[in-house]
């Protein structure tokens, strides 16, 4: 289940990044925040064939289990605060056109970086530091690691705000695309002069349709996952029972897994992102047409 999904997320970072550093007119603040949650997806992918290996039981050296358990857990919070990051910039710039220019991520890049960066390494290193459940044994598992107060901080405090910050920005920014689009409307029949809806609207009210149907579907498909996983878990350790690795595997593989093709949708939707791609492809087609000619 892991390989493929890992491999389809690497080669899609690899290909939108490339871009993005291939046309240096993407070389600005913008792109090099959406860069730093390709980067972090890049190495979400990378470790995803690990992920299910912390719900197995395994015969590990106490420093071992640490680390085991350590880095994917902080590329999976990088990864989510990257994202919060990246939606947050680019719905400033919406709301707030005026004030985008003078963002405190535009006028210092480093601070940026660093609160993606270091809360997660923080919070991700707390079990080393001795907020961990392990007892001298070298049973290696999740809950030798990580304490229920620990799981239920992350999920609670940290993943869920963020996934329901997400879907606050993405909701109003659809809000104001509708607002914008009835004055439009109303603009065009005034010139019109007219009270019946043209074509044109017509047209304008399908694109929105369509966009609000695309959201709606891949916030389903990418995030309700995620969700599913989260309180499967939480249900798990409130009971106090054991489940079977199969499950397991699928639901983290699944959840974190469709999370992870968030940035891969948001920059494949950029044709400046994927054209260096395109056009190298169509090179190499037209020189095996050529080649078998």
């Amino acid at each position: 289940i892991t390989v493929p999904l890992s491999t389809s997320i690497i080669l899609a970072n690899l290909v939108i990044i490339l871009g993005i550093a291939w046309n240096r007119q993407l070389h600005n603040t913008p792109n090099y925040l959406f860069l730093s949650l390709l980067v972090a997806d890049l190495c979400t992918g990378v470790a995803l064939p690990f992920i299910p290996l912390m719900g197995l039981n395994r015969e590990l050296s106490s420093g071992s289990c640490l680390v085991a358990h350590f880095f994917p857990n902080f590329l999976f919070l990088a990864f989510l605060f990257n994202l919060v990051m990246v939606h947050y910039e680019r719905y400033i710039c919406i709301v707030d056109p005026l004030r985008y220019s003078n963002l405190w991520m535009h006028r210092s890049f480093p601070l940026a970086m660093l609160a993606v960066w270091a809360p997660p390494l923080l919070y991700a290193s707390l079990p080393a530091f001795g907020w961990n459940n392990w007892t001298g044994t070298t049973c290696c598992s999740y809950r030798r690691v990580f304490p229920n107060a620990f799981i239920y901080l992350e999920v609670y405090g940290l993943v869920l705000p963020a996934i329901l910050a997400i879907a606050g920005m993405t909701g109003r920014v659809l809000w104001i695309t509708r607002g914008q689009l009835k004055d439009i409307c109303r603009l065009h029949r005034s010139l019109e002069r007219g009270g019946q809806a043209s074509d044109r609207e017509h047209r304008l009210n399908l694109r929105y349709v369509r966009c609000v149907v695309a959201v709606s579907m891949t916030f389903l498909a990418c995030w309700v996952p995620q969700l599913i996983y989260m309180h499967v878990c939480i249900a798990f350790l409130i009971s106090d029972t054991r489940w079977s690795s199969t499950t397991h595997i699928v639901l983290s593989c699944t959840g974190i897994g469709s999370m992870a093709v968030v940035p891969l949708v948001l920059g494949l939707a950029n044709r400046q992102y994927t054209e260096p791609a395109c056009t190298l492809l169509q090179k190499l087609r037209g020189r095996w047409c050529r080649g078998r000619r």
